[in-house]
């Protein structure tokens, strides 16, 4: 079987709040042509983003077509969670013209890469590109590395200098696995932002790379699909932090589920809920939550400091529970802390 016949993917990865999920909506609304299917692999066990895609489901992409892989990283599930439900995808009724998935914004994508060699997949499968996703606003501003050519040059000048946080490895190692870049948040980050974002991404890229702006999620579809590039072939090219490694760890990371009494004021959250941000240095929230007198849920959705929330849908049959994702670097997992900002225990 050659690569014509095997069913493309593209793989989807980005840092936390870098917009994934709001691409793939604009995707499965504007496919041009292709029948879509989407697998989610969320960090933690409340799926935000795979119940926010199901809500979009249509002709291009039906609910069937929406998986979720809500046990860990999806690299470190493969025989267990990955194949099966790529296996899932392939014997449906009608099967997807294309595959799109979103990794968490932890994962790194070079190990899902190496799953694609797995036999029982190899035939009938391919990458056919990486998209990586970076907020242009976050990148202008330093938040990965204040000085990456400084950076490189104290790593090169002296091998036992670590200088890395994990979240700068972790952009890094995305950004060089990448086909394309897309720059999020274009409209936030102004020229002079999305110039200086540009420059760092080509400075980390280990070739020349296609960087895009995009500005909520919109992008012709032409653009990310059908790249051809069969990505699993072509490890070498895409360095890691991690390469020699047997495998890979997430220890960086930790995330809990926070559940919440009903609430009478979004505001007052979305300060909270930045509050956690300042002081317990939370790098992502998400979640649904209930409002008293609101026939529908409101979703909350943060990185860092900046908050954002709406209503999305009526809550049917569903529970009026409110649950948040509070995802954070290991040191900085504090469950009293958080639950005493989220109750609205004054500082």
């Amino acid at each position: 079987m050659t690569d014509l016949v095997k069913t493309p993917v593209t793989v989807i990865t980005g840092f936390l709040g870098s917009g994934k999920t709001t691409l793939i909506r604009h995707l499965m609304a504007n496919p041009n042509g292709l029948r879509l299917a989407v697998i989610v692999n969320e960090f933690g066990t409340l799926g935000v983003d795979g119940d926010i895609l199901k809500g979009c489901a249509d002709d291009n992409c039906p609910a069937e077509n929406i998986m979720e892989l809500s046990n860990g990283c999806i690299c470190c599930t493969v025989a267990d969670d990955f194949i099966p439900t790529l296996e899932a995808l392939m014997a449906l009724p009608q099967k997807p013209d294309h595959i799109l998935i979103e990794t968490s914004g932890l994962a790194l994508p070079k190990p899902l890469l190496k799953a694609f060699d797995w036999p029982a997949i190899r035939s009938r499968i391919t990458v056919d590109g990486v998209i990586a996703l970076a907020d242009a606003e976050a990148v202008a501003a330093g938040r990965f590395a204040p000085d990456v050519a400084a950076v490189d040059a104290q790593r090169a000048a002296d091998d036992s200098l670590d200088h890395e946080t994990p979240l700068s490895e972790v952009f890094e190692d995305q950004i060089a696995c990448a086909d394309v870049v897309l720059l999020t948040k274009a409209d936030l980050a102004g020229e002079a932002g999305i110039k200086a974002a540009r420059a760092v991404i080509e400075a980390e890229a280990p070739r020349p790379l296609p960087i895009l702006t995009v500005t909520e999620g919109a992008i012709d579809a032409r653009l990310i699909l059908g790249l051809g590039r069969a990505a699993e072939d072509d490890l070498d090219a895409r360095p890691s932090h991690h390469d020699g490694a047997d495998d890979h760890e997430h220890e960086d990371f930790d995330t809990v589920v926070i559940d919440l009494p009903e609430i009478t004021d979004p505001a007052d959250l979305s300060a909270r809920i930045a509050r956690l941000a300042a002081e317990q240095h939370i790098l992502r929230v998400k979640g649904h939550v209930a409002v008293a007198g609101k026939p529908m849920r409101l979703l909350v959705q943060a990185v860092g400091g900046r908050v954002r929330h709406q209503y999305d849908r009526p809550w049917g049959d569903s529970p009026r529970r409110s649950r948040l994702v509070v995802i954070a670097e290991h040191d900085h997992i504090d469950m009293a802390a958080i639950r005493a900002v989220l109750d609205g225990v004054p500082a």
